[in-house]
């Protein structure tokens, strides 16, 4: 399932399972992590990243046994100043066998540059909360879902996995608190367009075990624990407790 140190430091998403019973009650056969410190992390620095040293980082982290790292966004530079070298980030890193690197495709536009360089994963970043995602992305939370589907639909023509994220799914910086039910309507509509993988993500860290728990079995009701990840931020020091 996920978390994450800091806004400004790597950080990764989690998702546990199981393929068989596991000798201790409750424990995970495996942990599946997905490290986005180079898009996530990075695009909260204000000082801009070099590209040749976000090359390195994520051929760096290519090698450190990672399945999954999300390389870049495609987004306009205008918006995220910090990812304006997706292109040249994502030509330029070396691909690992083994190794997954998904991008950020947040438009039909972004998609399409992301398949030209070279990108064969992608990822949609929707929210649960109608503030935030007005103030993140522009648009309502409909609005972005019929931008999302038009991605995925792309991507499943192209047989380009596609992977879905919620933010907000455990409180709102302008909102407070967000309904579980809001957050399963949202991850019901991404896992219906053709997402393999939901994160559901905390994204200002309010969340507690018992937050979480109910959020994860209101969700769990729609949408298979095997898709489900959670990406958690450590603000209040509870993102271990939350996964």
């Amino acid at each position: 399932l996920g978390t994450q140190a800091s806004e400004s430091r790597p950080s990764c998403h989690f998702r546990f399972g199981r393929k068989e019973a596991s000798p201790l009650s409750g424990l995970p056969e495996y942990v599946k992590i997905v490290e986005v410190g180079p898009r996530d992390g990075l695009q909260n620095e204000k000082v801009i990243v070099p590209t040749d040293i976000k090359i390195e980082f994520i051929n760096q982290l290519s090698q450190t046994g990672l399945s999954v790292i999300e390389v870049t966004s495609f987004v306009s530079s205008k918006w995220v100043p910090q990812m304006a070298d997706h292109t040249e980030v994502m030509k330029g890193i070396r691909q690992y066998p083994g190794v997954r690197y998904p991008v950020l495709t947040p438009n039909l536009q972004g998609f399409h540059r992301a398949v030209a360089a070279g990108a064969t994963e992608i990822s949609v970043f929707g929210a649960a909360s109608e503030s935030f995602s007005k103030k993140n992305i522009n648009c309502s939370i409909e609005e972005s879902m019929e931008k999302f589907e038009e991605v995925v639909k792309s991507a499943r023509h192209l047989n380009i996995p596609a992977r879905g994220y919620v933010s907000c799914a455990l409180g709102c910086p302008y909102e407070g608190s967000i309904t579980p039910q809001k957050v399963t309507e949202v991850s019901k509509r991404l896992y219906g367009m053709g997402c393999y993988e939901i994160s559901l993500g905390d994204t200002i860290g309010v969340g507690t075990p018992g937050s979480m728990r109910r959020m994860l079995e209101s969700v769990i009701k729609e949408i298979p624990p095997t898709a489900l990840a959670v990406h958690c931020h450590d603000t209040y020091g509870q993102a271990l407790a939350n996964i």
